[in-house]
């Protein structure tokens, strides 16, 4: 049996140290949650050539950003030679030195079959939302390989920045027993983590959010309203169109329910205010229509429902992305990887970036033009999964008005570099 000796932090070692079925570790932003993965599914390739270990993540793009390089660079670090089958998604380490690597994504739980593995590890369990249930039941059915000596038990390891009062805390905190354990990590565990980095968390997440993100803790993130720092009063705007504005505007594709929300900036651009709403309208052309009619003279930013690349709410050859494209309009939203189409970005981003926007007094409403993009903000609530309701209608106002907030002051994680001595 080869000998590893790692460096680790003291919630990383207690990690390790867990012998039960389904460990888990939760931390906060740079704690140390991928380094602890990578060096426990290295160790857990000692068992022998013919192990398959099993690597999750909830997307095919942290796979290939993290997870992939990660645990090729600690590999060659630990001085093992390895082939790398990028399009398989796999690692084979040459001579039979450790196991196989597979590397699956987590998006379509559903396609998670096919194989059996020996061990798993599960990245970022928690911010796969509804999914995570369907994922973490379809990974552990395959976790069935034969066991092996000096390695008898079939575990799954699952690693996550905590994502309120979700499936991981029903799983590892409620139903905590023999099977289910954990470690919690803060952010400051890492001696590795330069200060700045800590207050930048500080000074950009409301302090809910950096309870979670920096303490690893399990907090409130979805009781009460999606929006709670909207306060009508406090952000109430007076500005109206003018003659010059560049008008940006949020809208949300659904037949006969369309949206859209109409921002001017003012204060240099600092201050974002929704003077102007539409609603309800058929589908995009009669919106294209309306904007055209109404905004004549003005130059005209769209910020899409990404879906409507490839969607349409109108019978049409065309998508209701490249109709905003005929009409002339610009349009802003994030690009697919392989640059043919539109994505939208994740939903706790959109909720996270509106609510700091709204509590570093960036975003104004004028709630006599914009009636319903306030009654929207004030009433959308979580649903009993932790996800925005869409039963009440107040989905597809609050979609329109957030697209433009995150696509311009997304949330910027704070990155830093770490570096990690390891002994062989």
């Amino acid at each position: 049996m080869r000998t590893l000796e790692i460096t680790a932090t003291e919630p990383q070692a207690a990690f390790y140290s867990l012998d039960c079925m389904y460990p888990l570790f939760v931390g906060g932003y740079g704690s140390g949650k991928s380094e602890a993965l990578v060096n426990r599914a290295i160790l857990d390739s000692f068992a022998g050539p013919e192990a398959i270990i099993a690597i999750y993540a909830p997307t095919y793009d942290l796979l290939n950003l993290i997870l992939w390089p990660r645990v090729q660079k600690k590999l060659t670090e630990f001085g093992i030679e390895f082939v790398a089958n990028k399009v398989e998604k796999t690692i084979v380490t040459k001579g039979g030195q450790t196991g196989t690597f597979i590397f699956r994504s987590m998006d379509k739980p559903s396609s998670i079959i096919g194989y059996e593995s020996y061990r798993a590890h599960v990245d970022e369990l928690d911010t796969l939302g509804t999914k995570a249930s369907d994922a973490w039941r379809n990974i552990i059915a395959r976790n069935r390989q034969k066991n092996f000596i000096g390695y008898e038990s079939n575990t799954v390891c699952a690693y996550t920045t905590p994502e309120g009062y979700c499936f991981v805390y029903e799983r590892w905190v409620k139903g905590e027993n023999n099977l289910y354990q954990r470690v919690h990590a803060d952010s400051r565990s890492n001696p590795y983590l330069p200060d700045s980095y800590i207050d930048a968390l500080i000074a950009t997440y409301p302090e809910e959010l950096a309870n979670a993100y920096i303490k690893g803790q399990f907090v409130n993130l979805v009781g009460g309203n999606v929006y709670s720092n909207y306060d009508r009063d406090a952000h109430r705007s007076n500005e109206q169109i003018i003659p010059g504005d560049i008008l940006r505007i949020g809208c949300d594709f659904n037949v006969n329910k369309q949206a859209a929300t109409v921002f001017v900036t003012r204060s240099g651009g600092h201050e974002w205010h929704a003077v102007d709403e539409l609603v309800d309208m058929k589908d995009t052309p009669e919106m294209i229509r309306i904007i055209n009619e109404r905004y004549k003279g003005h130059k005209i930013i769209i910020y899409p429902d990404a879906s409507g690349n490839s969607r349409k709410s109108v019978n049409a050859d065309s998508s209701d992305i490249a109709l905003l494209h005929q009409a002339g309009f610009e349009v802003r939203a994030k690009k697919s990887k392989d640059g043919r189409g539109y994505v939208n970005p994740a939903v706790r981003d959109r909720i996270v970036a509106t609510n700091v926007a709204f509590s570093k007094g960036r975003i104004f409403i004028n709630d006599n033009k914009c009636r319903r993009v306030a009654e929207c903000l004030e009433q959308q609530a979580y649903d009993r999964n932790g996800e925005p309701d869409k039963t009440s209608g107040t989905d597809h106002q609050n979609d329109a008005t957030t697209y433009p907030i995150v696509y311009e002051m997304a949330i910027r994680k704070p990155v830093a570099r770490i570096e990690f001595n390891n002994i062989i």
